[in-house]
């Protein structure tokens, strides 16, 4: 994995995230040298959801009120079906998630977090992957879905399900690596 020592890296989550959605990209991204920040809409700890139950509490890092984007090279948004319905109802989470975008900063997105990107209003036009059962809703808001274990457009980095973190964490590190991207419009 490249070394990404010196980049700042928010994990924008809150109760409900997929425990590994969270928890292997932290390990992952601070392993290859990242400051890693857990960002949550309130301090204290948030609870996991471990595939049927939940999970273990994981601290917060930083409140969503006291950061920007201008604060962090990079943006990961766990999945879990709780987290990403929670957090594309609060309008704060989608105006951070929109400043990584027009910053043109790495975005990563696992499983159902591409809600969040729908909410933003930045998947139109773009090649992602979702977990399955919000293929439609992808699709609905114009992005381009495919059936695959990591897809990545023009710093948006989006993966399916757990078992393709290993794919989505060494992605999300080479393109923070490759620092801020160009886009064209979709």
């Amino acid at each position: 994995m490249a070394d990404i020592g010196g980049k700042r890296v928010a994990i924008l989550a809150t109760n409900g995230f997929e425990q590994s959605e969270l928890e292997v990209p932290r390990d992952k991204l601070r392993e290859a040298g990242a400051e890693v920040h857990v960002i949550s809409l309130e301090s204290g700890e948030i609870k996991g959801w471990d595939l049927k139950d939940w999970g273990r509490t994981v601290p917060v890092d930083r409140v969503l009120s006291d950061v920007s984007a201008d604060d962090y090279d990079a943006l990961v948004l766990p999945g879990g079906q709780i987290n990403p319905d929670i957090l594309r109802a609060e309008p704060a989470a989608i105006d951070f998630i929109k400043a990584f975008w027009a910053d043109k900063k790495v975005i990563g997105a696992i499983c159902h977090a591409p809600w969040l990107l729908v909410e933003a209003g930045i998947i139109e036009g773009r090649k992602v992957t979702s977990y399955h059962s919000i293929k439609t809703d992808v699709v609905n808001a114009g992005g381009k879905w495919e059936d695959s274990e990591v897809v990545t457009d023009q710093g948006l980095v989006t993966s399916r399900k757990p078992d393709d973190l290993p794919a989505f964490c060494a992605k999300v590190v080479e393109e923070i690596g490759e620092g801020r991207h160009e886009r064209r419009a979709a």
